[in-house]
């Protein structure tokens, strides 16, 4: 496992990106992170195939893949 050099952690239960300062998921509320993820997206419209595919209903940045 890599740790990406974006200053962000990803949620262990949504994905989501946050600031490494950060203590809990504004996206679902988890306080479970990691500093290991792989891949990143960007949800700018939640109505976008991609956001349907992925299963995201809030617009940010999200993970591909967390570990």
């Amino acid at each position: 496992m890599v740790r990406r050099g974006l200053p962000f952690k990803a949620c262990k239960k949504c994905h989501y990106l946050v600031e490494l300062d950060a203590d809990v998921c504004p996206n679902c509320g988890s306080r479970e992170f990691s500093e290991y993820w792989r891949g990143l997206v960007i949800i700018l419209d939640i109505s976008s195939k991609t956001a349907q595919i992925l299963g995201k209903n809030k617009p940010g940045r999200y993970a591909i893949e967390v570990h």
